[in-house]
């Protein structure tokens, strides 16, 4: 390993350079190449200018971790779907294929509402279940919201007393309604769709 002095470095890639030419053997050449290596990536860190010594550790060349395959369903898991809406959503490549129909009709917003309040009931700290449920009621409950879901007002205002006091429970109903406005309307659209179609040829 480095020395983490560069002068030091730079001093024994002389001398291992030295080495090489006198004795001329191969491993000798290859342990000189390393050494170059490591003191051009620490001459390229110094010249970003670190805000901190911290700054001057040499990252370890760790390759990143490959996200995990979504496993594409067998025709039996496919045509449950059909009838359950929940097993559509406990599957990860039903929930993308779901997901990527309902943005081709330009009509998320109900499921990414819910898969919001899904997230939101995993969290236990209660200043991040606040600015969660902030966010939550900002993009999906607010009139004129961005994503503004289709809920009735008694469940609007509901929801919105539940806030002054978010809980794992604040957006339940409402979560419901979106469940069985999906059921309803967007699963009977999905399953004639070609997203559907092509998974159960």
């Amino acid at each position: 390993m480095c020395s983490g002095n560069i002068s030091q470095d730079i001093l024994i890639l002389q001398m291992h350079s030295a080495h090489w030419r006198i004795n001329g053997k191969y491993e000798e050449k290859s342990n000189l190449m390393f050494w170059a290596k490591e003191i051009k990536i620490k001459l390229g860190i110094l010249l970003q200018k670190p805000d901190s010594v911290g700054d001057l550790v040499i990252p370890y060349n760790e390759k990143p971790e490959k996200p995990a395959k979504t496993q594409k369903p067998s025709l039996d898991e496919a045509l449950q779907w059909r009838d359950s809406l929940d097993k559509l959503l406990q599957n990860n490549y039903g929930l993308a294929s779901f997901k990527s129909f309902l943005k081709s009709e330009f009509s998320e917003e109900n499921l990414e509402f819910w898969i919001a309040c899904e997230d939101y009931k995993k969290i236990k700290s209660p200043a991040k279940m606040a600015d969660k449920a902030k966010q939550i009621y900002e993009e999906f409950i607010q009139t004129e919201a961005p994503k503004e879901v289709n809920i009735d007002h008694f469940t609007k205002d509901i929801t919105m007393k539940n806030l002054v006091e978010p809980s794992l429970s604040s957006f339940d109903m409402a979560q419901k309604r979106i469940h069985a406005l999906m059921e309803k309307d967007s699963l009977p659209r999905f399953v004639r769709s070609e997203f559907y179609q092509e998974l159960i040829k």
